[in-house]
């Protein structure tokens, strides 16, 4: 097969969660201990550090790898979904996949993973430690795909487990109530391992602690001991913001840039700054010098786009894959403090989730672009434009987030303000990310 027919395999002969939903996930480890078995137990060839979360888990993994690539570690990196081409999903050293290399190791093992009915997901897994342990990483950063106990990367035995924020999403699959997502998170938490925990949430800090205890491993909450103070505002097209890190109520890092510019990256920074305190403590070396130029260059280091990301200038253009609750609020906080006179908001959101309470987060002073993206967890635009129109928000629909965009474009002033976001899958379909 070609590369182009390989991809179109995967899609077509696997479920796959991100475009179909729930019909796409099957969890459990049975399938990925198969195929681990059957590649030869990759995962044990190599170090991890494995990372769950609601919101954050994903910027987590990358700016890790950014700093870990500063230090000149060679560096695996896994996170899902891809916003442009399945390579993305597995990266050395900030490189994606090699296309020979998927299609090489297709077709080796198509027969295994047909036997043993494996999904997408659980190939991917597959394909990524055997990739890892072939080119002898240093390191490989690992971010769970959904939940933790039963995701599949959970065969890992990483040298310290990261856990970031806990928010509703997926409640149909993981549980309806913060506490149950948390303890399928916590299910990443193994014996004897160091575990971190980015935020103190009071309602499932004990879920934490008790299957910390159960394990026998230590237990560290980061935002406990390291706290992200912003210096200055940036300005609106800035790419970066400027910190003050403390630690134990000392400053440890003075004018530290990160180029991540999404308010919520200060609620990450705790839980990746304790992570790297521990892979220090088991014999890693990063100097502040590599720390400073990870946390500052991690889009060019990792390639990590979609986390308020600035497309244009005027009008200002920004993307985000926020798509909970949590990832909303935070980045309706955020445009409220843009200067403009108008903003143009570019809509589109999977159906399998609820998202009523996102929806009534959202500015009514806006104008709205509604869209849907070309998978079949879209909800349909004709639907999200009526739940929409319920809550006071006005706009129009469009066929495709491209439609959408353009419209949105025809219409701003160069002095206003267009944000694209509600899905990581419409801000994939923006053509020149």
């Amino acid at each position: 097969m070609t590369y182009q027919q390989t991809l179109d395999y995967l899609y077509a002969r696997l479920p796959m969660f991100q475009r179909v939903g729930a019909a796409g996930y099957k969890p459990g480890l049975q399938r990925t201990e198969a195929l681990a078995a059957a590649t030869g137990h990759p995962e044990r060839q190599f170090r991890s550090v494995h990372v769950a979360g609601t919101n954050g888990k994903g910027s987590s993994s990358h700016l890790l790898a950014a700093v870990l690539q500063a230090a000149g570690y060679r560096v695996g990196l896994y996170t899902s979904p891809h916003l442009k081409e399945f390579t993305e999903r597995i990266r050395l050293n900030g490189q994606p996949l090699e296309p020979d290399f998927l299609v090489d190791w297709v077709a080796r093992w198509r027969p295994t993973f047909e036997q043993v009915e494996a999904s997408f997901f659980e190939v991917c897994v597959a394909l990524a430690f055997d990739y890892f342990a072939q080119q002898q990483v240093d390191v490989a950063v690992v971010e769970v795909g959904l939940g933790g106990r039963l995701d599949s990367t959970n065969i890992l035995q990483p040298l310290v487990s990261l856990i970031t924020n806990i928010s509703p999403d997926h409640q149909a699959l993981l549980g309806d109530t913060l506490p149950l997502i948390a303890a399928e998170k916590a299910g990443i938490i193994k014996p004897n391992t160091p575990a971190i925990i980015s935020q103190t949430q009071p309602e499932v800090a004990a879920v934490f602690e008790q299957k910390a205890g159960q394990e026998g491993a230590p237990l560290l909450f980061a935002d406990q001991h390291y706290r992200a103070e912003l210096l200055r505002e940036p300005a609106p097209d800035e790419a970066a913001q400027c910190l003050r890190i403390w630690h134990e109520e000392q400053v440890q890092l003075d004018e530290l840039a990160l180029g991540l510019v999404g308010d919520y990256q200060r609620l990450n920074l705790p839980g990746v700054l304790a992570t790297v305190a521990e892979l220090r403590r088991q014999g890693f070396i990063i100097e502040e010098s590599h720390l400073r130029e990870g946390l500052r260059n991690v889009t060019r280091l990792t390639g990590l786009r979609g986390r308020w990301t600035i497309l244009s200038r005027r009008p200002l253009t920004i993307c985000d894959t926020g798509h909970n609750e949590a990832g909303i609020r935070f980045i309706v906080a955020q445009l409220a403090r843009l200067p403009r006179q108008r903003l143009h908001f570019v809509l589109g959101v999977v159906q399998d989730k609820d998202i009523s309470q996102m929806l009534a987060l959202l500015p009514p002073e806006a104008t709205y672009y509604f869209c849907q993206a070309s998978i079949p967890r879209a909800l349909p635009v004709a639907e999200l434009a009526e739940r929409a129109a319920a809550l006071g928000l006005k706009g129009s629909p469009y066929a495709s987030v491209p439609a959408a965009l353009a419209a949105a474009r025809a219409a701003a002033a160069p002095d206003e303000v267009i944000f694209i976001g509600g899905s990581t899958f419409v801000v994939a379909e923006i053509e020149e990310l």
